[in-house]
């Protein structure tokens, strides 16, 4: 199998994305990413597993491996994630610019953030413009989409009790490389 990844050295993804430094505890490494990720989730710090993941993955496999995550854990998802994530997948499923919009426009208008609004936010971080239209286009920094998975994934585990969480965060990291080397 040829593994098709965004950033085959660790240290690659760290000097492309350098506010990674931001969400992770972790050094950079030269390192294969692969093998850095899974050093990440056996690590004191198992999260950063997870916030690599965010950040390697391109924007759609990201959101996708998001809605993924979260649709693994329904018992902490609220009616409102449940909304959000639908608006997710139709991106993923339909990347088209009207999708894109309804899932930032829903996601901008929703407080508290929980972590399916954070994945819609995602999809809608992942192009296009920031803001409403009508309005002098601004395009989203090309880390936004990775951060808003970040919290979505990570604010979905905290609610997890600690056996659910650990099981959890490592299926999420498989499902992740999975997603990175193209399976």
């Amino acid at each position: 199998m040829t593994v098709k990844l965004r950033f085959n050295l660790a240290q690659d993804l760290f000097e492309a994305f350098p506010i990674i430094r931001d969400d992770i505890s972790a050094e950079p490494s030269e390192k294969p990413s692969l093998e850095y990720l899974s050093e990440l989730l056996v690590s004191p710090t198992p999260e950063n597993a997870i916030t690599f993941c965010a950040y390697l993955l391109p924007r759609r496999e990201a959101v996708w491996w998001g809605h993924q995550c979260l649709i693994q854990v329904p018992e902490i998802l609220l009616p409102i994630d449940n909304e959000h994530l639908l608006l997710a997948e139709n991106w993923v499923r339909q990347p088209e610019e009207h999708e894109r919009v309804l899932a930032l426009n829903a996601a901008m208008e929703t407080d508290p953030k929980t972590p399916g609004v954070w994945v819609a936010l995602a999809a809608g971080w992942s192009g296009g413009s920031m803001v409403e239209e009508g309005m002098s286009p601004v395009a989203p920094p090309p880390y936004l989409t990775a951060k808003a998975i970040n919290a979505g994934i990570l604010g979905a585990l905290a609610s997890l009790d600690t056996i659910s969480r650990s099981k959890s965060l490592k299926d999420f990291v498989d499902m992740g490389a999975q997603l990175a080397v193209g399976e």
